[in-house]
């Protein structure tokens, strides 16, 4: 059992020995991401008192926020998204540990100024997963994920990120909330360090993190319910139903708008989150981004001993096609999403799927139409 005073720091090294070797381009370009997350943190801390545009983010970071507008994806950005950003940027970019960093808030990879040295790994986050909550103080966080550059590749280009989930050598997410934290895997095991403002340091608090096989609480925006494809009716259907239906227990329902809330939850009680295609045109692609958001957090429920799934394909195993590609994301208990990807499977071979009773009190479950449209 680690030692109740060992930081992030000082982990990533004994993991590092345990493994059979130092990586200490890894460990600075992760200690780089620890530090980011603190000034992201002390930004997010402040809420309404985040200074406004061209002013300092932070007392200890003096890059100007920039304007707030629309980034790629067709969302407005608040400004304390682009803070995130440019602290994310402006705290990796001098190490000499990375020759490039994707973001959701930038359409294109992002180039490490030529009067810093260049590494081997690339770098790809959502700086203020949330950041739709930030307006009512709920928790908010960032999420990353590392891979290796190509061998010889110095200037990035947009091909160069697109790797299976599979090829990550690092992937994390932090929490602003109650509390700070950071949880994250090197490629064996979950790990969940807490901010600890006394002495300035993330510190182990939470080790070997597994997501508990009991199951009583699923998050999904039921306000979606319309759209959904049957195989999602059909389980949110018999959660519905609770002790008095096929799965004979009660569960609960929760969506909190945040992504890594979400998950946090899941890796400390169980449960699966459902952000499923459905019949809009926008979101049958699926609505969270595969690079920065889907692939590291599918990396961190697996490492947890879950699983992760479009519904139809293990998120790792997607080859990307493009930067800011989406993709439906089911993940959490195994057993759970297992049961989704069989409801699926029997869907897609025109299995006739068996519904108990109409979902949230409608006459019908789906109209032809819908059922057309989802097919």
């Amino acid at each position: 059992m680690p030692h109740r005073h060992t930081t992030f720091s000082k982990f990533i090294i004994e993991d590092q020995r345990r493994r059979g070797g130092a990586d200490t381009d890894l460990t600075a370009l992760l200690n780089d991401v620890q530090t980011a997350c603190k000034f992201i943190a002390s930004a997010a801390a402040r809420g309404s008192l985040t200074p406004s545009a061209g002013q300092p983010a932070t007392a200890h970071f003096a890059a100007p926020a920039p304007e707030p507008g629309v980034n790629v994806h067709g969302e407005t950005q608040k400004p304390l998204d682009l803070i995130a950003n440019e602290i994310m940027l402006r705290t990796c970019e001098y190490g000499g540990k990375l020759c490039g960093m994707a973001s959701e808030e930038m359409e294109e990879p992002y180039r490490i100024p030529r009067e810093y040295p260049r590494g081997r790994y690339l770098l790809a986050f959502d700086p203020l997963d949330g950041s739709s909550n930030v307006d009512v103080n709920l928790t908010v966080g960032t999420i990353f994920s590392i891979l290796k550059a190509p061998d010889g590749v110095d200037e990035p280009e947009v091909e160069h990120f697109l790797q299976p989930g599979t090829q990550q050598v690092a992937a994390g997410f932090a929490l602003y909330g109650p509390a700070d934290m950071i949880i994250a895997t090197f490629g064996e095991g979950v790990h969940g360090f807490t901010l600890d403002r006394e002495i300035g340091a993330y510190t182990l608090t939470h080790p070997d993190m597994r997501i508990p096989d009991h199951v009583c609480e699923f998050a999904i925006n039921s306000s979606n319910a319309r759209f959904w494809e049957p195989p999602v009716r059909q389980y949110v259907e018999e959660c519905i139903k609770g002790s008095s239906g096929p799965r004979e227990a009660d569960f609960n329902m929760r969506w909190i708008a945040s992504l890594v809330a979400e998950v946090y939850r899941i890796l400390i009680r169980g449960g699966v989150f459902l952000y499923p295609r459905d019949a809009r045109p926008t979101h049958k692609p699926g609505r969270l981004r595969l690079l920065y958001e889907a692939n590291p957090i599918a990396m961190l429920v697996e490492q947890a001993g879950g699983a992760a799934s479009t519904g139809r394909q293990r998120i790792l195993d997607i080859k990307p096609m493009a930067l800011h590609q989406r993709v439906p994301v089911i993940l959490g208990s195994k057993a759970e999403v297992e049961r989704l990807v069989a409801y699926h499977a029997a869907y897609d071979r025109g299995e006739e799927l068996a519904f108990h009773a109409p979902l949230f009190g409608s006459r019908s479950l789906f109209l032809p139409s819908e059922t057309a449209a989802l097919g």
